[in-house]
């Protein structure tokens, strides 16, 4: 933290204010410049963020050197971080995940095609929605654990981790038992009591973007979910509000190298629910890898115009192939590689 002191300060507001901070428990460095003299206060920096040093007579600004997002900066953690999603599969460090399945679980014959499907194809992660946040409250809303239990069996059987959207506190030790990745959705990035009780787990976090969150919004979302325990947090771009209406939402793909060089967690993009149109997912997908991806996540179904949840914006399987090629070989162009599972 620095203290920019006001130009017509006095010595003794200076040692008024070197005595405050004294008090408070920190240490200090002075530095007087021609035309400035800071104060280098030196301390647990959430304990110098909440003290109130700017009410002190002299002082003429606050300024904080380390981001807020103190866990999830590159200040803290300057590698790239690499989490293991199971199976083998890794996510970072020029590891990339290739997450696909349909919106939500119908059933698990349905589920079980479509894995089969998305696996031979090359992706290395299952998804489907067993609770599903529908903006109506009269759509399909999921099938609940039972749909958990067929992911869990659909998973194993295909030798592939799972995720799956948790909605509510009170849904993660049911959710936690059945998935091998956690995903908090747009709508709840700032659920903050969801944050922390999935900060409590030790199963990978997916967490995506919400529709109208800056990247900061984002990046503290995340510090609550590591300042609660779980280290293992992905970010997850998936296009944010836009007054343009010709697609489904804006997809900011300059928000991953943005922050790849503002943290160390990796980051996946979803153009399935970015565009809301198929015709736009593989170019979007494709120019996420160049972009410096981790991860992309797609939506596929077998037979999208019969699906409950999403049917418009799902690639069908053998759509899905010939992108899944296209990824693992641009991935390679950037010294990168889609792990396949067992």
């Amino acid at each position: 933290m620095i203290i920019v002191l006001k130009p017509n300060f006095s010595e003794e507001q200076l040692q008024h204010i070197c005595q405050k901070i004294e008090e408070m428990g920190f240490r200090y460095e002075l530095s007087r410049g021609v035309q400035r003299t800071l104060l280098g206060v030196i301390g647990e920096e959430d304990e110098l963020r909440n003290a109130p040093l700017k009410a002190i007579a002299g002082v003429e600004d606050v300024l904080s050197v380390l981001k807020p997002f103190k866990l999830a900066s590159r200040e803290f953690h300057e590698e790239d971080s690499v989490f293991e999603l199971g199976h083998g599969v890794k996510i970072g460090g020029g590891s990339m995940a290739l997450i696909a399945g349909p919106c939500a679980i119908e059933g698990p014959e349905i589920l079980l095609e479509i894995a089969k499907e998305v696996k031979a194809a090359g992706a290395n992660v299952l998804r489907g929605g067993a609770f599903k946040p529908r903006t109506s409250p009269y759509s399909f809303q999921g099938l609940g654990e039972e749909g958990l239990k067929i992911l869990r069996e659909v998973g194993d059987e295909t030798k592939m981790p799972v995720v799956t959207e948790v909605m509510d506190p009170r849904q993660v030790d049911l959710i936690d038992q059945y998935t091998d990745i956690l995903q908090v959705g747009a709508r709840n990035m700032q659920n903050f009591n969801l944050l922390m009780e999935v900060g409590k787990t030790d199963k990978p976090v997916l967490l995506k973007r919400g529709m109208s969150a800056t990247v900061q919004d984002l990046l503290m979302s995340a510090e609550y979910i590591i300042a609660h325990g779980n280290k293992q947090v992905i970010l997850c771009e998936r296009g944010i509000r836009s007054f343009d209406s010709s697609t489904r939402n804006l997809l900011d793909l300059a928000m991953v190298p943005n922050v790849k060089g503002l943290s160390h967690l990796p980051i996946v993009v979803d153009p399935s629910h970015a565009t809301g149109r198929p015709d736009l997912i593989p170019s979007m997908a494709l120019a996420a890898v160049a972009a410096g991806a981790d991860g992309i996540h797609i939506e596929v179904h077998s037979c999208p115009e019969k699906a409950m949840s999403d049917g418009p914006q799902a690639l069908l399987p053998n759509q899905f192939t010939e992108l899944a090629k296209q990824i693992q070989e641009l991935a390679q162009v950037f010294n990168k590689k889609v792990a396949t599972t067992p």
